[in-house]
């Protein structure tokens, strides 16, 4: 009785840590990436504000080319929604709907996963001028984990795991725009 008493008390004392931890730790990640690319901002904000080229340079479509995409609305305005499903781990169900736009400048996206795991997050891209022919594209995602699950955030390494994948997908869209 007296080792599982003690037993009992150990795995208290662990949760109690964890959970005291992850009070303290922070919530929410934002990654963003950028890149410069030789076409006029207006020509690559045209481009990017539509799903169906996001489809052309972005990595997820890469990793599943079979995935079944839907679209609603008018793409390229505020309400489009573009859905995805793939037996894909890595790319799973989901989509994500524009939020905002600041035409020639800014989209704002709402990104809700459905599988493997239910999450939310909030991305954009932007498109600002460097020179007359130069063009600075930002592309970048953000979201909240939830407590206590926020323990783990320092671990994934976020600007890893998604920056790995933004920064593909950028340079697939600098090769797709400069040829």
């Amino acid at each position: 009785m007296l080792i599982i008493k003690r037993i009992l008390i150990a795995l208290i004392l662990i949760v109690s840590i964890v959970l005291i931890t992850a009070y303290f730790m922070p919530r929410e990640y934002a990654v963003t990436k950028e890149i410069t690319i030789n076409r006029r901002a207006d020509s690559v904000f045209n481009y990017i504000r539509y799903f169906k080229n996001q489809n052309e340079f972005n990595v997820w479509s890469k990793i599943d080319p079979k995935m079944k995409l839907t679209y609603k609305g008018t793409d390229g305005t505020v309400g489009a929604i573009s859905a995805w499903e793939s037996e894909v781990k890595d790319v799973g169900i989901g989509e994500q709907e524009v939020t905002k736009i600041i035409e020639g400048k800014r989209i704002d996206f709402a990104l809700r996963f459905k599988k493997p795991m239910e999450d939310t997050a909030v991305a954009f891209m932007s498109t600002e001028t460097v020179s007359g022919n130069q063009t600075k594209v930002k592309w970048g995602i953000s979201g909240v984990m939830p407590y206590p699950i926020n323990i783990m955030l320092p671990m994934m390494k976020m600007d890893q795991m998604i920056g790995n994948d933004l920064q593909k997908g950028l340079v697939n869209l600098k090769a797709k725009m400069e040829n």
